[in-house]
Order: structure tokens, then sequence, then C-alpha cells
């Protein structure tokens, strides 16, 4: 069976009662193997939910193996590994504590197949409501099972059926005597027989013949039938791919830094609700230039100004620019921009071995109460320049595609620590809020925003990030009432999005200031956020790209791969920042060919088998009705 996804099979690996195993090929010639759930397991209840939590199980465990590739809603569920990491199709269908048989490299019967077991190990959660015994699927049996080329040699050959007994008690036709031997004298014998033999049955070739008509009548309109309920399935496993095949795309491969059917099972509401709030996640970055000055005496302490950056997320709110981030990043307070710029001081003289390492932290509550931080002037605002950027993102980028914004309104940190900034760019892709959004304890969250792995924080690389979290409590700030969360996606992670099931925004990330490393593992609740927007003199809303973006969405999940094609190529016209709807269109695209793709699996022994099946019932069906019949004759 030919996965709806960019491969094409090359040959089966394994069997097991569960599906099958093959390995594969995609567009860029890359290997792979493919896990198979059969169709009648995947519709018992239970069996697809196992499927989906054993892979992400794997994919999850410490030194387990992550899928490529996945498609969990297909009629016949699969999973796509790369093949250098190893025997995955395997790996999985074991997770499941299925009989795993390899197909042997050339000929020979395949080892007895085991029962689908009714607990499925390597899950989580034990599957409730799993039947012992699915119809359709391969069960145990005293000998081995057929070899698979069996399945396609047509028709069992049904002998013509043995002529009819005579009945012992019906009276037999005389034997005609031979005209060389004269019959013995019977003293008995009368001129006129007593008893006349009855008259032989007639043959009733009509009737054979109507039967005979009648069956090959059933035998094709089964067999077309079967036909006709197999040739909706998507394709079966094709050919690999040749020299000069017109498969492979022809336009350069989207790659986006989020790809939302890697960081949830596929076709799930968490691979949605990324897929619909990630184009409007921002990276902001803020340098703040200035002197730190004696504050008796305004002279400055270094001659040279101070320069410091902070990073953090963001997500566009209007489609003229507006975005929310966190006032911490754009905005901090004096005393907070004095502490980082003592802090810079204090490193600039350990490198000049004027300060040890170790007197840091003195050097800068010592002097906290004794300076100040101001502009170029005593009494002015230090400098500050803040850029956003879409996507994958680069620190200290100060040209395109970097984009310059300001500071609108800010909350301090008492009441919201929420920032509304304008970003001197239109057409972005903008996030819904939902200002009714609850944020319950015990309840989950999608998370969203900005991360690094990089070590140089001169030249890190940030792309975003997700992660599930649940709620442990809430708390105040002044006023607002906060949730806070068992998780962070890291520093530069506040200013993010806390998601709903639907994709719209149901709070802000922000640090934590009760902790002492000022993690970011608080969320500020949507009706803050929506309140500060209404207080600058605009509103949340949907641009025309954002609702066609939705709509496209809801086509490609729904598997109108042609509508979807259509609305995403709009989206990315007009919003050329959405590199999902570029990334989608790739994907629905690739899901069109695949499903369009003929079957190179024949169909001809279902056909014929159940042409056969159709005849035998006929034949049983004529048979009473005969032996009834001559039941009545006697």
């Amino acid at each position: 069976m030919q996965p709806v996804g960019p491969y094409r099979f090359t040959h089966m690996l394994g069997t097991c009662p569960a599906g099958k195993a093959w390995a594969a090929i995609d567009g860029q010639g890359r290997f792979v193997t493919i896990a198979v759930l059969n169709a009648a397991v995947a519709n018992t209840p239970g069996w697809r939910e196992a499927f989906v939590g054993a892979a992400n199980s794997l994919a999850q465990a410490p030194g387990g193996q992550t899928f490529a590739y996945a498609d969990f809603s297909a009629p016949e569920p699969w999973v796509a590994y790369p093949a250098e990491a190893g025997p995955g199709a395997e790996r999985l269908f074991r997770a499941l504590g299925q009989d795993y048989q390899p197909v042997p490299a050339e000929g020979g019967a395949s080892a007895p197949v085991s029962g689908i077991p009714q607990q499925v190990s390597g899950v989580p959660h034990q599957v409730s409501g799993i039947p012992q015994q699915v119809s359709g699927v391969p069960q145990l049996t005293s000998g081995p099972p057929p070899a698979p080329w069996a399945l396609h040699a047509g028709p069992p050959v049904v002998p013509d059926p043995a002529p009819a007994q005579p009945v012992a008690d019906e009276p037999q036709p005389p034997a005609i005597p031979s005209t060389d031997v004269a019959p013995p004298h019977d003293p008995f014998a009368g001129p006129v027989r007593r008893i006349r033999p009855s008259e032989p049955p007639k043959r009733r070739t009509g009737l054979w013949v109507k039967v005979a008509a009648l069956a090959l009548v059933v035998a094709v309109g089964s067999g077309v039938g079967v036909w006709a309920l197999t040739s909706d399935e998507p394709a079966g496993p094709s050919a690999p791919p040749t020299v000069g095949a017109t498969a492979f795309p022809t336009a350069a491969a989207v790659d986006p830094p989020l790809k939302p059917w890697a960081q949830a099972a596929p076709y799930s509401p968490e691979e949605r609700a990324l897929a619909v709030a990630a184009p409007a996640l921002i990276f902001v970055e803020t340098v703040f230039t200035g002197y730190v000055r004696d504050a008796s005496t305004n002279a400055p302490v270094r001659a040279t100004p101070i320069t410091f950056t902070r990073r953090c997320s963001a997500f566009v709110v209007t489609p003229d620019g507006h975005a929310l981030t966190s006032s911490a990043c754009v905005k901090p307070t004096q005393e907070t921009v004095r502490q980082i710029a003592l802090d810079t001081v204090a490193r600039m003289l350990v490198r000049e071995q004027t300060l040890l390492p170790a007197q840091v932290q003195e050097y800068v509550r010592t002097n906290m109460g004794k300076t100040t931080f101001t502009g170029i002037d005593p009494g002015t605002e230090p400098g500050t320049e803040i850029r956003g950027q879409l996507n994958t993102a680069k620190g200290n980028l100060t040209t395109e595609p970097a984009i310059p914004a300001q500071v609108v309104r800010a909350l301090p940190p008492e009441t919201g620590n929420v920032a509304l900034i304008k970003l001197a760019q239109g057409s972005l892709p903008v996030a819904e809020l939902n200002p009714s959004a609850t944020l319950a304890e015990g309840s989950s969250l999608l998370i969203l925003g900005f991360g690094t792995a990089d070590d140089d924080f001169r030249t890190a690389t940030y792309r975003p990030r997700s992660k599930l979290v649940g709620i442990t409590g809430t708390g105040r700030r002044g006023s607002v009432s906060i949730s806070r969360i068992n998780q962070d996606l890291g520093t530069s992670s506040h200013g993010g999005i806390a998601l709903d099931p639907s994709g719209r925004v149901a709070g802000m990330i922000d640090q934590d200031q009760a902790r002492p490393d000022r993690a970011n593992r608080v969320i500020v609740p949507s009706s803050t956020l929506n309140a500060l927007i209404g207080e600058a003199g605009t509103a949340n809303k949907l641009g025309d790209s954002d609702q066609l973006y939705r709509k496209a969405l809801d086509a490609y999940f729904a598997g109108q791969h042609s509508a979807a094609i259509a609305q995403f190529d709009g989206v990315a016209q007009a919003s050329p920042g959405n590199l999902l709807a570029k990334a989608y269109r790739q994907n629905a695209v690739e899901r069109q060919q695949n499903e369009s793709e003929p079957s190179d699996e024949s169909v001809w022994p279902m056909v014929l088998l159940a042409g056969a099946g159709g005849a035998l019932s006929v034949g049983l069906v004529v048979l009473v009705v005969m032996l009834v019949r001559r039941r009545r004759d006697v």
C-alpha cells in the first residue's frame, strides 16, 4: 500500500499481524523504512492511538528513534524513519508487541505469525478496548502460512464434481442381455412382465446451462464489485524512480525553521495550532547605548559609551505591524538598565585585569546607588534601537531582513510587564488573541518562542521552538493574574506565545520574577494583552491574507489538496514572510501527486477469489434445491 507521502516503495522488509515494513526512497533520493498499519487494525478501537503513541514514545525516549515523516490519519497510518538510523519500522512494530518476521532475501516460507496482543508494549498507557482478534488480520495457524506470492497465483482450482451415485432403494434398469449368450431359464417367468421398471430420469441439460450462466454472472459481478471497492484506495508500492523521472519537485524546497508536522503528531490539533500561530512569531533584539555616570557629579565612569543587548520573542497582532512583547526586553526599568550597565563595566575591568571575576557582583551591588545610566547628555534617556526578525534570526543583525521597531506603550513589571511595539513593515502574519481563554491549574498549554543552541552570544542563530507544558499554579502582579508553568523554552522566549487548541493566543510568556533564575515560566493572560492594545488606540484583527491562510489550512487538513494549493499560493504572494504557507503548499502538492499515482499491485487475485466465492455460493444454493426436488420425486 503506497502511503500518502513523498515516498516511493522499493520492496517489502517484513510483516507482522498488525502491518508491514517497507523500504522506500524520497524525492531527494534518501532511503527510509516505513511502517504501515493495516487498515483493519487501524479501524479497531485503540490501535490507531497505540500506533501514534508508540511512534512518539520511541521519538522522545533517550536513545530512541525519531521519525522523518508520518501520516497517522490515513486509512492505513504510516511512519517513515531515515534508513541510516537503523530499522525504525521494525522497532516500531516490536514496540507494539508484534511478532515481526523479516521477509527472506530469497525464496522460502515465512515463519508462523502470532496473534495480536491485548496490550501494547512500549506505549506509556495501556490501550483499552483492543479486541483479541481483528477480522481480516492474519492469525496463528497450525502450520506455516502460504508464501507471499501464493496470494497472487489466482483462484483455487475446484475439481469437477464426481458423478452422482444411484440411490440404493431406487429400482434399477435391467441389464441388457448379450446376443451371444442365451438367458437362463426362469421357471417363474410369465409371458407378461408383472413389474415394470421405472424410466431413467431425464437429463436436465437446460438446468445445468442456466446454473453455469448464473454462476458466471455472479463471479463476474463479485469481481467487478471488489475491483470497484479497491480502485479508490491509495496506490500500492511503486517502482523505484528512474533517471529522468518527473516526480521530483522542480521548485526549490522550502525549509521553515519550525515544522509543525515534526513538532507534533501529523494532522493532530497540536500541529494545526502551531501552523496557525507560528508565522506571527517575531525575534526581537534591543540594543541600549549610554554612559554610566557618577550620580553626584554626572562624570562618566568610563570615557567610552556602554552598549548591551536584550533578546526576546514577540508576536504580531495587527496587519500594520503592531506586536506584543515583554517590557523587560524593550523598555526595562532604570534600575534594571543600570544594573546591566554596571555588570558590563565590571566585566571590562576583569578583561583589563583591574578587577577579579569573583568581585563582579560586589562591584555592581556597591555602585548601584552611586551611579546613573544616561544618554550622551546627563539627564537624557539612553539610546535604544529595536529590530525584529521573522523565521530564522541572527544576533547583531542591523540590516535587512531585520525590521526596525519602536515602543508604543509599555506596562511596568508590577502591572503586567507587557509592551506594544510597532514594526516599520506591514503585511506581516498576525496571531489572533483569545481574551476569554481560561488558564486553569493542572491544564496543558502549547508554548512557542525563540531559542538558540549556540554558545557565542554575538553570532548566535535563533529559531522558533515549541513545547507542551503544564500549569502548576497562579499568582498576581498587582491587579494582573498570572499563571506559572513547569517548563520553559530558554532565556529568549519571554514575549512568546501560549496557545489554545485552536491556535489562538491564550497568553504571553514572561519571566517569573519570584524565581532566583527569573526563568521564563509565567503566562500573562490574553485579557491583559487585549486591554493594552485597546489603550494604545488599536485592535487585534486578522488581515485578508491571515484569513486566507487559515482557510488554506482547513482545506489541507481536510485532504482538499487542490483548494489548499491555490489558497496557499495567494497567501505566499500577499505575505512573503509566511514561510509555512509555502511549506504547506509544497506538502499539499506532494500529497496530491502521490495520491494520483497508479497502483502497481494487481487486484486481479482478489477479483478472481471473489468471483470464485460467488460461484461457489450459487453452486451450494443449486445443490440444496436439487436435493429437495429429488426427495419430492421419490
